[in-house]
């Protein structure tokens, strides 16, 4: 997206206000209605409405849930209407709610789980592994498609490459190593493509949810103006054609990854990652950070609340203060961070 779409705007007048509560609801509302323009579907000027709501603290997820049902079965001809808003508005608040939750279990299960309350009466074969091979004709691929993963191999390859990644140890790992091997294990289970439909936002979430156990904050703009850049750039993490020197390319999803968890500004354009764009992105444009991953969660965390205690820092990543306090020592040291004032009433500063 080039330019903020209506309901964007809207619900950024929320964040203006910089009420915490607030905030926090609407940068989540964002990331489940962007989400949607994945497939090209755009929400109802009533899902805004009551989303607005919501975030005012009128009414609670599940009231918002129930509304939205009830609004898609009030008339025959508005289901007709406006099916595509109805998809819309239905997964945004299943995403909403799933985001706003505190649990989550690293598997593949978990994964089909929440294909399943997100499609759930929206098309058949929610929560399903699909049971049939497929193309899919890209734009970006000038209509070739990506080779997908066989039905046959989708449950064993899942199991497997989340197995992987549970023995990857991400300590003391740079940002660039870390970021890029995050790409991949997000490329690969796209690539499988499990399910019939609904596959990237289900990626989607999924990975927002795991990063969210290291710690950070999610850039929600990224996700709620880019989620096509997204996808076009998993399509390219996963495309090769040796015939026109076209191999795969996780360069774009990186680009994304670091707006994403380091609120890096990388232009992030469709057309940037169509295999006839002559403006080939090198390794060497990526940002090189001086930090590890868990040290990037915590610039993250100071830059939105400079004052902020380690104890409450140690709260926000799962970590034990002891360990937080060792690891912005080093900081210090590296000088990524520094004190200002006292340590009763200092603050933290961050330098870029």
């Amino acid at each position: 997206m080039d330019k903020k779409e209506d309901w964007n705007l809207e619900l950024s007048e929320y964040i203006k206000q910089g009420e915490p509560n607030r905030v926090e609801k609407t940068k989540t509302w964002e990331t489940a209605i962007g989400l949607q323009d994945v497939d090209g579907l755009k929400p109802s000027k009533y899902l805004i409405k009551t989303a607005k709501e919501h975030i005012e603290g009128n009414i609670d997820i599940e009231e918002v849930k129930t509304r939205i049902d009830e609004y898609y079965e009030a008339q025959e001809s508005r289901k007709k209407s406006e099916k595509e808003s109805e998809e819309a508005d239905k997964v945004a608040v299943r995403i909403a709610e799933i985001l706003s939750e505190k649990a989550f279990n690293f598997s593949p299960t978990e994964l089909l789980n929440i294909h399943k309350r997100l499609f759930s009466g929206v098309f058949d074969g929610a929560g399903i592994y699909r049971n049939y091979n497929f193309t899919k004709k890209e734009w970006v691929l000038n209509g070739d498609t990506v080779t997908y993963a066989s039905y046959e191999t989708i449950k064993d390859t899942l199991e497997y490459d989340f197995e992987q990644e549970r023995k990857f140890s991400y300590k003391g790992l740079g940002m660039e190593e870390a970021i890029k091997h995050l790409c991949r294990f997000t490329s690969n289970i796209w690539q499988i493509h499990p399910f019939c439909e609904g596959n990237t936002r289900t990626t989607a979430v999924f990975i927002i949810k795991y990063l969210t156990t290291f710690g950070f904050e999610i850039n929600d703009e990224v996700f709620a103006d880019n989620s096509w850049y997204f996808r076009n750039s998993l399509v390219r993490a996963n495309y090769t054609n040796f015939s026109k020197n076209i191999f795969e390319d996780t360069s774009f999803l990186e680009k994304f990854f670091y707006n994403l968890l380091t609120n890096s500004n990388y232009e992030l354009k469709n057309r940037y990652t169509h295999i006839d764009n002559i403006q080939s992105v090198n390794e060497d444009d990526l940002k090189r950070k001086n930090c590890t991953l868990e040290e990037q969660a915590i610039i993250n965390i100071i830059k939105a609340n400079p004052e902020i205690t380690q104890d409450e820092i140690a709260n926000q990543i799962n970590k034990s203060v002891r360990t937080v306090k060792t690891y912005m020592v080093k900081m210090q040291e590296k000088g990524l961070i520094e004190r200002k004032n006292s340590k009763k009433n200092g603050k933290w500063l961050v330098n870029e």
